[in-house]
């Protein structure tokens, strides 16, 4: 990526359907596509790329939602081609007036996140971007069956004692807390 950007775009990422929520904040450059911020997205929520993903967002030119992410080996057209993610600019879309996309991961689990831009910064000197400057609470696991999964992980963690718990606990590895997380600790 070339470092020759002037604006930093401050996003807020959201988890939808899980209360208490669980969110993010990161910077990225201006110049980034929308495979840039997946691939951010991944890492602050440390995720491995396992899965299919899209964005949804509306064009600021003609209103009409697209579609943007990249058709892949699995990928099952449903309607409209996607719009190409390694080609499409952030700045395109993200405007004072078009503030909101949402970014769906793994069809499968259905994760949702809400993508929204926060503010538009101008480039710190000596700053590395992109990078994480605050969140809330542990990134749900990958392959985990979705919110309804989850919320049955979050109830075996509470119970030492339920059948599941040993083997829960094996493999979300026994530091797992859902409770914490630490913007200093991601890596890009």
């Amino acid at each position: 990526m070339k470092k020759t950007f002037e604006k930093v775009y401050q996003l807020k990422l959201s988890m939808k359907g899980i209360t208490p929520q669980i969110w993010r904040r990161i910077q990225v450059p201006e110049n980034y596509t929308f495979l840039n911020l997946h691939n951010a997205i991944q890492a602050v929520m440390e995720w491995e790329d396992y899965h299919l993903h899209e964005f949804e967002m509306p064009n600021p030119k003609t209103g009409m939602l697209d579609k943007i992410g990249t058709e892949g080996e699995d990928f099952e057209g449903l309607g409209e081609p996607l719009i190409p993610e390694n080609k499409t600019k952030i700045s395109k879309y993200f405007t004072p007036e078009n503030k909101i996309a949402l970014y769906t991961y793994d069809f499968g689990d259905n994760w949702q996140i809400k993508i929204r831009l926060e503010k538009i910064l101008s480039r710190e000197e000596g700053e590395e971007y992109p990078v994480c400057t605050a969140g809330k609470r542990a990134a749900v696991p990958e392959d985990i069956g979705g919110i309804w999964g989850y919320e049955d992980m979050l109830e075996i963690l509470k119970n030492p004692e339920h059948e599941e718990y040993e083997d829960t606990v094996t493999w979300l590895g026994e530091d797992f807390d859902p409770e914490y997380f630490d913007p200093k600790e991601v890596s890009f």
